[in-house]
């Protein structure tokens, strides 16, 4: 049975793509106080189904398939920028191919201006009119104005005439970094993409027995399953350890492990796999902010879905691609790696930033315990020295060496050198990924 809040989703998201709602409307319309439905619609501008605009409302926006998350919306280009809509309100809601800087002759500007696309200039306001005329929105900087007849136009075409107080350099600036965050956020899978729907999955109730566990086990083939109330929130889990000698007559909610650890749809598929080794555990229950339960994952799938993200290509570049971009692994039998050190990863006085050197340090350690066939690992903690500092366009050397391991534990030694002289040491812990 759905809650409040996910009705209100549900009706949010069956709502023609560009509609104006707003706390009242949802909270008439669905016959809820005003509290939930405003909860309802900040949940539902998090999943980008809405965008909020001052001094417009807000509005339902194309939701993004994963393919296509770098097209951004007009609207979420106002917020970005922090703009003014003059016009063409109603055309909020479409999404933006590409963007034009007008630092041009009119005639040059209009060859590359077409349907789509977002043509950013200053106070030329015929660019403005020629610009919407052939499809494009306009985003005006410097916070100029532009005329009435070309507001009429916007309002007419149903193609948004944006003001920002900035620069043409800076908000384009700042529409690149918010589609390259994008891109990142492509690269990132998250439980949405991999968990296994609550009506593929069997689960069990407060009320029934033992004996329905292992009805459930030998159709399944499952180890554990969720315990879940009438409504359909989860309580609790129960697994094979849990009814060794039990009676069969016995409820599950005697034995179940109660308060279970669990995920939501926007945890990242790496966080929840290092949760359940963390935790020694093989299935996590995904719940919604009500406790619901929506699915479940295993540790199988988490696996298999970070080795198939490993095997994508990547758009948005983060700290960690760039610092494996620069190491070159020397050694055939023993690791060692070769690195240079550029302006991105430093810190304010030029020297290598912790967040890069423990990312290295972090990415040989894998790197070696793959050499040695043992698969995937977690760094879990780590101690670093730096005997000297580490200067930008310096080349290190880091050499690993595995002072102990264990079946799911190992713990690294590593020397870094610049030019021979020994310049950090570190002691790292991993924990390793069963497969």
């Amino acid at each position: 049975m759905s809650t409040k809040h996910e009705k209100i989703l549900q009706y949010i998201e069956s709502l023609p793509v560009g509609d104006k709602i707003s706390v009242r409307q949802i909270a008439k319309e669905m016959h809820v106080s005003e509290g939930t439905a405003y909860r309802a619609i900040k949940e539902a501008e998090n999943r980008r189904l809405v965008s909020s605009i001052e001094r417009v409302g807000t509005i339902r926006i194309e939701k993004k398939k994963k393919e296509n998350i770098e097209r951004l919306t007009f609207a979420e280009i106002v917020n970005i920028v922090d703009g003014q809509v003059l016009g063409g309100k109603d055309g909020l809601h479409k999404t933006l191919g590409k963007f034009v800087i007008g630092a041009m002759q009119l005639e040059d500007m209009m060859r590359y201006t077409d349907a789509g696309s977002l043509l950013i200039v200053g106070n030329r306001f015929k660019a403005h009119e020629n610009a919407l005329k052939a499809g494009a929105a306009v985003l005006i900087t410097g916070g100029f104005d532009t005329t009435e007849e070309n507001k009429k136009l916007a309002d007419d075409l149903q193609l948004p005439i944006i003001s920002s107080s900035y620069d043409t350099f800076t908000v384009a600036t700042m529409i690149n970094r918010a589609i390259y965050d994008q891109l990142i956020k492509k690269d990132i899978l998250l439980i949405e993409d991999i968990y296994v729907p609550i009506e593929e999955t069997d689960s069990l109730k407060t009320t029934s027995t033992i004996a329905d566990f292992h009805k459930l086990n030998l159709q399944t083939s499952h180890g554990a399953f969720p315990i879940v109330t009438a409504s359909n929130k989860l309580v609790g889990m129960i697994s094979v350890k849990d009814v060794i000698g039990r009676d069969e007559n016995e409820t599950v909610d005697k034995v179940m492990t109660k308060n279970p650890i669990s995920g939501s749809m926007k945890t990242s598929v790496a966080s929840a796999g290092h949760r359940m080794i963390w935790e020694g555990i093989d299935l996590l229950p995904i719940v919604n902010d009500d406790g619901v339960l929506q699915g479940i994952i295993s540790r199988q799938d988490v696996l298999k879905a970070l080795q198939h993200a490993q095997r994508q290509p990547q758009h948005g570049e983060t700290i960690d691609d760039l610092v494996k971009s620069e190491m070159k692994v020397m050694g055939e039998e023993d690791v060692i790696v070769e690195f240079t050190v550029t302006p991105q990863m430093t810190n304010q006085y030029g020297a290598i930033s912790y967040g890069a050197f423990t990312t290295l340090l972090s990415e040989v350690g894998s790197f070696a315990l793959k050499r040695r066939k043992r698969g995937d690992a977690v760094a879990e903690n780590m101690t670093i020295y730096f005997i000297k500092p580490i200067q930008m366009e310096s080349v290190l050397t880091v050499v690993p060496h595995i002072l102990d391991m264990s079946r799911k534990f190992v713990k690294m030694d590593f020397d870094i050198y610049s030019e021979s002289v020994l310049v950090g040491k570190a002691m790292m812990m991993f924990q390793l990924l069963e497969r």
